[in-house]
């Protein structure tokens, strides 16, 4: 036996074999002769299995933790039944033999019930079919028929008010689909049980049906075929007939239980049992009760000690209801007294303390430390408020969309000199600065060397130095460029929610913008969102563009895109592709102005065929060789810095087919640069190639490594 064939018996699924074999044994059981003990056995296990489901359903939170249940009842059914068919083959073959024919189960529950008397022992069966055909599965029947039409009529609501929540953004596409998924399996589990009730009248019926047959029958063949006098057949086979209902109908009876509970169940965090003792567990319905008991047990001629001792238990668990919800009100009391008392006793605040202060519910925040407050105090001439609303300004003009404000709040727990981003409660980009300096950053004609603070500047990576302010004027002698740290902190705010401006968007964001545009497009909003295409679609359609760092500002354009292509059903990845080459122009105006030659690099013919090559091989990126990956990016960064030397950005074009992988795979390392595809660039647009990459030097393809 190989390896792969003793992997797939190892992950034989066990639980998936027994369940078919089950029912083929249930099967075998109506034509199948059994003798007498393996009927005990059999019959102990329709009694555990119904006491395992009915325990089942009582601890069941809601009826969907055991949606498994028509199926469970359905199996059981049918087990019974073939249970009396076994048993009625071994009552009518063997009988005359005497009552332990058909087994000690059978034998047992004869004699305990009957005791003696036939007839006792028929009414005792008769009533335990009545209440279960008349009463428990009669009334669990109505609950499923009911449930399951107001469950189907309240389906198309649900659908509509999952979809509301999903286009308002409160919900995601996955918990979206778990809640239709949800809503369409209560509505199947309604309808199962609706069904399954049958069952459980017709085992009732057939129940009877069953006992009839056995009786009258087994008299017949006792009497015919072995020479029974009639009162000896009639004792033996009323006797073995009686305990062979009882036996079937005590978990027939047991399983109707179960349904019942199911279906009259409502979802809760707590169990059955939990949720009846703490609604029962009230001082002021015990209390009535034990009086009322306390008063009939004085009457003369009533049982007056029963109804006494009654009374005085329903006394005792109003005084432990009444002490256990005291408990609970002094135990609240404390904690709210404990809560308020460092309030009470506190000094009065200059400021009141707001829901703000304790719950940072800010889109976007900017933490410093307590070094850096004097930039954003006015009192102190900080104006890093004004720079970031500056920022947000050109960012929002670049990006098409309005830029959420950014909350700036000092922050004891960071360094004295730390600042920190957050995007919600995500930490995006976190440095330092220093207030009482500033940052000089080198030249090409520099040649001192500096003294300060030896840092990299944290926008571009570049070796940078924060200085005293008396050193100024000798820096500017000496071709290094002087930022304030208002402009250290701004700048690199806008670059890094530049980079994040997927996660700055939302559904009232691109409401928003969708409003703005009907007021000059009317018929084109109306048309499109949300006929053509939903709201939340084309949220995360702008998300992925904005992600590709491309702007969003022409909506008009991106409606009428989508609008061409929405019965496509292409996904939100492939509808932001096929937006690109009508959105680039936007981009590519603000990196190079028109009147001058838009500068790229370009990679070899044969380095983009093995890029290619190992796309095919990874279809989420580029696995590449480390070394390989090391001695290219080296080159990429090289042709960068040569980029930003000359204050322009670095712009790689490759083919169509490889652009998405080859810019995942470089994003992590140069953020900074943009990849684009040849169909990305315009025909109106001079082009100028200022550097190729080719195969780094020693390595040849295929460079690949396996993943």
């Amino acid at each position: 036996m190989n390896a792969l064939t003793q992997g797939r018996l190892a992950g034989l699924d066990l639980g998936g074999v027994a369940l078919p074999m089950g029912i083929l044994v249930i099967l075998a059981m109506m034509i199948v002769p059994l003798p007498a003990a393996m009927l005990d056995v059999f019959f102990i296990g329709n009694i555990l299995l119904s006491l395992l489901v009915l325990m089942v359903a009582i601890h069941a939170q809601r009826p969907l933790d055991f949606s498994s249940f028509p199926s469970i009842l359905l199996i059981a059914t049918t087990l019974r039944l073939a249970l009396n068919v076994a048993s009625t083959r071994v009552v009518l073959a063997d009988g005359h033999t005497g009552t332990g024919a058909a087994g000690q189960v059978i034998q047992a529950f004869a004699d305990f019930v009957i005791g003696g008397n036939f007839f006792v022992g028929i009414l005792v069966f008769a009533i335990l079919v009545i209440i279960n055909l008349a009463v428990i599965a009669k009334g669990a029947g109505r609950v499923s028929e009911v449930s399951a039409r107001f469950t189907l009529d309240a389906m198309p609501g649900k659908q509509m008010a999952i979809d509301a929540d999903l286009n308002a953004g409160l919900l995601s596409s996955e918990e979206a689909k778990q809640r239709r998924a949800e809503v369409a399996a209560e509505a199947d589990f309604y309808g199962a049980m609706d069904g399954a009730s049958k069952f459980v009248k017709g085992d009732a019926i057939a129940g009877l049906i069953i006992l009839a047959i056995n009786l009258i029958g087994g008299i017949i063949v006792g009497m015919v075929q072995f020479g029974l006098g009639f009162g000896e057949a009639a004792d033996t086979y009323v006797r073995l007939s009686v305990g062979d209902a009882l036996v079937a109908q005590i978990p027939g009876l047991l399983l109707s239980l179960a349904a019942a509970i199911i279906v009259t169940r409502s979802s809760t965090s707590t169990t059955m049992s939990g949720e009846i003792g703490r609604q029962l567990n009230i001082a002021q319905a015990w209390a009535p009760a034990a009086l009322v008991l306390f008063i009939i047990g004085l009457v003369p001629g009533m049982p007056n000690l029963i109804f006494l001792t009654g009374a005085a238990l329903a006394a005792g668990a109003g005084v432990l209801a009444y002490r256990g919800t005291k408990a609970a009100q002094d135990s609240r009391g404390q904690a709210e007294a404990q809560t308020a008392k460092p309030a009470a006793s506190a000094a009065p605040e200059a400021q009141p303390i707001t829901p703000e202060d304790v719950s940072d519910i800010a889109q976007l925040s900017l933490q410093i430390g307590y070094g850096l407050i004097p930039l954003a105090s006015t009192e102190s001439g900080g104006n890093l408020v004004s720079r970031i609303t500056a920022m947000r300004r050109e960012l929002s003009r670049s990006l098409g969309f309005v830029v959420p404000g950014v909350r700036v709040r000092d922050d004891l727990g960071l360094a004295p000199n730390a600042y920190r981003l957050r995007i919600g409660q995500t930490i995006v980009a976190e440095d330092t600065a220093y207030a009482d300096r500033l940052l000089a950053l080198p030249g090409h004609n520099s040649q001192r060397k500096l003294t300060g603070i030896e840092v990299k500047d944290p926008s571009f990576g570049l070796e940078a130095i924060w200085i005293q302010p008396h050193q100024r004027p000798e820096a500017e002698a000496d071709d290094y460029t002087i930022v304030d740290p208002e402009s250290v902190i701004a700048t690199h705010l806008g670059q890094v929610l530049q980079r994040h401006a997927g996660d700055l968007i939302g559904p009232d964001d691109v409401q928003a913008l969708l409003d703005a545009l009907a007021k000059v497009a009317p018929t084109l909003v109306q048309t499109v969102v949300p006929k053509l295409v939903p709201l939340h679609v084309l949220t995360a359609v702008i998300r992925q563009l904005l992600n590709d760092r491309l702007p969003v500002a022409d909506m008009r354009r991106i409606l009428e895109g989508l609008a061409q292509f929405s019965g496509a059903s292409l996904g939100i990845v492939q509808q932001a592709e096929a937006l690109r080459p009508s959105l680039v122009p936007l981009l590519l105006q603000q990196i190079s102005p028109l009147s001058q030659d838009l500068p790229v690099v370009t990679l070899s013919p044969a380095l983009e065929q093995l890029l290619l090559r190992t796309k095919r091989e990874a279809d989420d990126g580029l696995m590449l060789d480390p070394g390989f990956a090391q001695r290219l990016l080296h080159e990429l960064g090289e042709a960068q810095n040569a980029a930003q030397t000359k204050g322009q950005m670095l712009v790689i074009v490759v083919s169509n087919s490889l652009r998405r992988a080859f810019d995942m795979f470089l994003r992590p390392h140069l953020p900074d640069a943009f990849v684009l595809g040849l169909n990305d660039l315009p025909e109106t647009r001079r082009i100028g190639i200022s550097r190729s990459i080719d195969l780094p030097d020693g390595l040849t393809p295929p460079a690949l490594q396996k993943g």
